[in-house]
């Protein structure tokens, strides 16, 4: 019995450590993240810190749970809400490692209802929900950004989900998730807000910027997903 129980306390001490690891590797490659934004690093030294982290994340993390589909990003919202029926999504000329300074759009807005653009939706009278479309861990995320900012995404949050991918969610109002936190499908992570340089304008209809990346050579490289927004379950 006394084995059973240092065991026992043996693992769950390894699991904490192993918290703790995830801790520290997301608030890394968060801090890295800030600086290619910001253009304060050198992009060779970038790249081989980003392959360096996320290997090491891969390598020290448990997998949730893998899903089959994704949970749709906005509560009470379907694939109808995709700007131009999927055709927004532009990723030639898109780096990574450019920060804040690439011209590509290599994403799907999703559009609320919000004809006032006061974040609420005209409809239910609330905010929406932004939701996490699959099982993950949170890599890098900001609550905050001026109005004289001219940081493009806003309140953003970066996921590595389960199957190994990178989801981006930008322009939210406030969001509700810190660097190693672990998401759930269909967990509030945020609410859909009008941050960032260009979203924050008059002309632009209030919306959720999504994104998905793929690793490839150990670094992000964007891939359309609207086949999976289309087939993802609405909340």
């Amino acid at each position: 019995m006394r084995k059973l129980v240092l065991l026992i306390g043996l693992m769950l001490f390894m699991l904490n450590i192993s918290a703790q690891d995830y801790k520290t590797l997301c608030h890394k490659i968060n801090d890295l993240n800030t600086a290619v934004l910001k253009g304060s690093i050198k992009r060779a030294d970038a790249a081989k810190q980003f392959k360096t982290l996320i290997n090491q994340l891969k390598q020290s993390r448990h997998v949730l749970k893998v899903s089959d589909e994704w949970v749709f990003p906005l509560r009470g919202y379907n694939y109808h809400a995709i700007g131009g029926g999927g055709s927004g999504y532009s990723d030639k000329g898109y780096n990574y490692l450019d920060g804040n300074k690439h011209t590509a759009h290599p994403a799907h807005d999703i559009f609320i209802n919000d004809k006032n653009q006061d974040c609420i939706d005209d409809y239910t009278h609330k905010a929406v929900d932004v939701l996490a479309v699959d099982y993950g861990i949170v890599i890098a995320c900001s609550n905050t950004w001026e109005t004289n900012s001219n940081l493009r995404g806003g309140k953003y949050i970066w996921i590595y989900d389960d199957h190994g991918n990178i989801i981006y969610y930008a322009h939210n109002q406030v969001i509700f998730v810190n660097p190693g936190d672990e998401v759930k499908a269909g967990q509030k992570i945020a609410e859909v807000g009008r941050s960032g340089y260009n979203a924050f304008k008059k002309r632009s209809p209030t919306h959720l910027h999504f994104s998905a990346f793929k690793l490839v050579d150990d670094l992000p490289v964007p891939y359309n997903p609207y086949s999976q927004l289309k087939k993802a379950k609405p909340l």
